[in-house]
Order: structure tokens, then C-alpha cells, then sequence
């Protein structure tokens, strides 16, 4: 059930188009510039300098939560590194004294992950993918003034750029390389990017704090700090793609026909090895029954395999533990209730009558009594814990899949 950010959604925040001009005419192909002033639900709330100070020097981030870029190289995590100190058994924490000499002399810092390590962001990103149907990622890059940080190169996910402090010159140039895949990064094209690097851009524009781009993936792009530390987001979007859904559709056919015992047998003795002629026969009664299979698939599977493997790119809403036993423990029949956010929980039939809630928790076992109400509460999200039944509202609570309802449930 999604909760709006500040009441408005996430995606409005980052592009003056409603959601389906912008999924229309520009998602997955076509960058948008916005100024600060066509967002009037503003960004900087998000994320700023002091947060980047107290996340280096007071939070004891550890690699790879932070890493440091200079004239186009990435650093070693010794560079920026160092022990713990006493109580702190660990050899990798960020030193706040390294990054002072290292960002001094032009370095850029990335802080990556904060999409796991910084509150607003948490609810921000879990938001944004829930809108999306995409997982979201969250990275701040500082780079000292007139520093590059990183030369010319593509990503394998889209992103929003969002620019919290400074001002930084952008060059785009379209696609060397269309759609690229995650496992195609810019460096397999390296000769063609650095081509395209050469030539005149199709965008140059200049970000100031509060500006957003929306920046599609495969598109060539860098940028300069310009009179100062700049300091901006990048939400990156690992968008699903149709070759997400061959992979399953492969998937679950060659698990069919691991169980046809004539594709388990063994091919013939063959002292000269593999040879077109040997193994054509082979080849082809393969080919013939993994198109029978492929043709034999219900698309529900598919569908079940993909919302598998996407419950388990995020992470349902942050929960107390203490707040959550606390709850568990003081719960009333008129205590309002709703399912956790971002949980992604679905009501899947058993036998017998009975179900499982599914989610990116455990599976949770409903007996036959309860799936009515079950039922309601992933329709609506929203029950009284007397409509539940206090018994297992407790162990909905403790399982994690339900919390208690806030008061006012637009305000992060």
C-alpha cells in the first residue's frame, strides 16, 4: 500500500509530467531537465552537505558504503580506510581524516547505498520503486570544483540526478550501445564511448541545487563541478526487461525438461570428440522439445517467477524491534492496524482452504478460518486488530507484516 511522500508521490517530486506523459514519451528513451522551479514539492529535503559530514565522520560507515574517485580511477578502500579502534573489531571503517586530505586534493566522494543508511532516503527510494515498478538505488556523489570525477561512460540503469548543493555542467550523447543490459557495462564499448566523447553533445546544460535529470540507460554522459563542491543524488533505476522474462521462460523449461528422461540421457561414446554430424540429431530433438516447452508455459508462472525475484531487490519499510514487542504487547481490540509498507505481501491459496501469505518476509501460514480476513487486509491494508483477532494480530505484528497504523499516514 503505497504511502506518499510529503502527500505527493515520489515520481511527481522528480519531473514536472504526470506519470503517464512521463512513462509516454520519455521512460527508457528520452532524458528530461527540470529546474527547481517546475517542482514545487522541492528535493533538497532529501539529502545535503552536513548529511554527507555526518555520514563519514559520526555514522562508521564501512566499504563499500563509500568510495573515493580521482582523474577517472576509483581508489582502493585502504586509501580512505582504517581500524576501528577499540570495541570496533573491524579494519575497513571510513576515516574521516583520510577523505579531508583525499577530497582536498580533488578526489570525489561517492556514498553509496543510501537507499539503506539514510531515513529520508529509505522512504523516498522504497516510494519511488513501489510507483516504478523498478528497484531503486540511492548514491551522492561530492566532487571538489572543476573536478570531473569520472570521464565519459554510460550506466546499465536509468537514473534521476538530483542536485543537492554546487552546480555541475552535464554533457549527454545519445546510446552507443541501446539499452544495455546489467551485464554490459561501458568499458565492453570502451573504443565507442570514448568516440562518442569526442564529438559535440546533443544536451549541455548546468544543474543547480534543486534541479533534477532524468537520465535513460546507455546514454553518454559526464559532468563538472563548477565554482565550488557540488554535491548531488543519483537514484538509480535496475529497471526489468523482456530479457528478464526469456530468463525465466528458459528457466522453467529446462527445469521441464530435466525431468524428461531422454534429455537426461548420455550422448554416444565419440572418441573424436563433437562433431557437427554426430551431434546434429542431438541438437535437433533438443531444440524440438524445448520449443514444446517454451509453447507449454503458462505465463502465471512467469509471473510468479519474476514477483520471486523482485520481492528480493528490496526491502519492506524500516521496523523497530523494541517498538514492535512493545506493540505486540499493549495491543487492544480497537488498535488500528495495516500492513507494513512495501512488504509486497500476497494471499496464495493452499490446500485444504487454507493459504500463505507471501511477501518479502517469510512465508506466513493462514489457516482456513482466517483467509476472509486476510483477504480484506491485503485488499484494503487498514483493519482493527478485533477484526483479526488479537491472537494473531500478535503474530502478524511479530512476524513483522503488520504495524501499528500512524495517526496521520502521509507523513513519513
Amino acid at each position: 500500500m503505497p504511502t506518499p511522500t510529503r502527500g505527493r508521490s515520489a515520481l511527481e517530486r522528480l519531473v514536472p509530467l504526470s506519470a503517464e506523459t512521463f512513462a509516454r514519451e520519455h521512460w527508457a528513451h528520452a532524458p528530461v531537465v527540470t529546474p527547481a522551479a517546475e517542482l514545487p514539492g522541492g528535493i533538497l529535503d532529501l539529502f545535503g552537505e552536513a548529511q554527507v559530514d555526518e555520514l563519514v565522520s559520526r555514522r562508521g560507515l564501512r566499504a563499500p558504503f563509500l568510495r573515493v574517485a580521482k582523474n577517472g580511477r576509483t581508489l582502493g578502500d585502504r586509501e580512505f580506510t582504517q581500524g576501528g579502534g577499540v570495541g570496533a573489531s573491524v579494519t575497513d571503517q571510513v576515516s574521516d581524516d583520510k577523505l579531508l586530505r583525499l577530497f582536498a586534493d580533488g578526489a570525489t566522494i561517492v556514498l553509496q547505498g543510501l537507499h539503506r543508511t539514510w531515513g529520508p532516503l529509505v522512504d523516498f527510494t522504497q516510494q519511488l520503486a513501489e510507483e516504478l515498478g523498478h528497484p531503486v538505488q540511492a548514491n551522492a556523489y561530492v566532487t571538489p570544483s572543476q573536478s570531473t570525477g569520472f570521464s565519459d561512460h554510460y550506466d546499465v540503469h536509468d537514473v534521476f540526478v538530483l542536485q543537492m548543493a554546487g552546480e555541475k555542467r552535464w554533457r549527454l550523447r545519445p546510446p552507443v550501445h541501446p539499452a544495455p543490459l546489467r551485464d554490459e557495462p561501458w568499458t565492453d564499448h570502451r573504443a565507442a564511448v570514448e568516440a562518442a566523447g569526442s564529438r559535440e553533445p546533443e544536451l549541455e546544460f548546468t544543474l543547480r541545487p534543486g534541479d533534477v535529470l532524468y537520465l535513460p540507460r546507455g546514454w553518454v554522459h559526464s559532468a563538472t563541478a563548477l565554482g565550488g563542491v557540488s554535491t548531488h543524488l543519483t537514484l538509480g533505476v535496475h529497471v526489468w526487461t523482456r530479457r528478464h522474462v526469456a530468463d525465466e521462460l528458459v528457466s522453467i523449461a529446462l527445469a521441464e525438461l530435466s525431468r524428461d528422461e531422454q534429455l537426461r540421457s548420455s550422448l554416444a561414446v565419440s572418441s573424436s570428440g563433437f562433431g557437427t554430424e554426430r551431434l546434429a540429431p542431438d541438437v535437433e530433438l533438443v531444440r524440438e522439445s524445448l520449443v514444446r516447452a517454451l509453447g507449454s508455459i503458462d505465463p502465471v508462472a512467469v509471473v510468479d517467477a519474476l514477483e520471486a525475484r523482485a520481492r528480493g531487490t528490496q526491502r519492506p519499510a524500516p521496523i523497530g524491534p523494541l517498538a514492535q514487542v512493545s506493540a505486540a504487547q499493549a495491543l487492544r481490540d480497537d488498535t488500528t492496524l495495516r500492513l507494513r509498507p512495501h512488504v509486497a505481501a500476497r494471499l496464495v491459496p493452499t490446500g485444504g482452504g487454507g493459504a500463505v501469505l507471501r511477501s518479502r518476509l517469510a512465508d506466513f501460514p493462514v489457516e482456513p478460518r482466517d483467509v476472509g480476513t486476510l483477504v480484506a487486509l491485503v485488499d484494503d491494508g487498514v483493519l482493527c486488530a478485533d477484526m483479526v483477532g488479537l491472537d494473531l494480530a500478535r503474530r502478524l505484528l511479530l512476524a513483522g507484516l503488520l504495524v501499528v497504523a500512524d495517526e496521520n499516514p502521509d507523513t513519513p
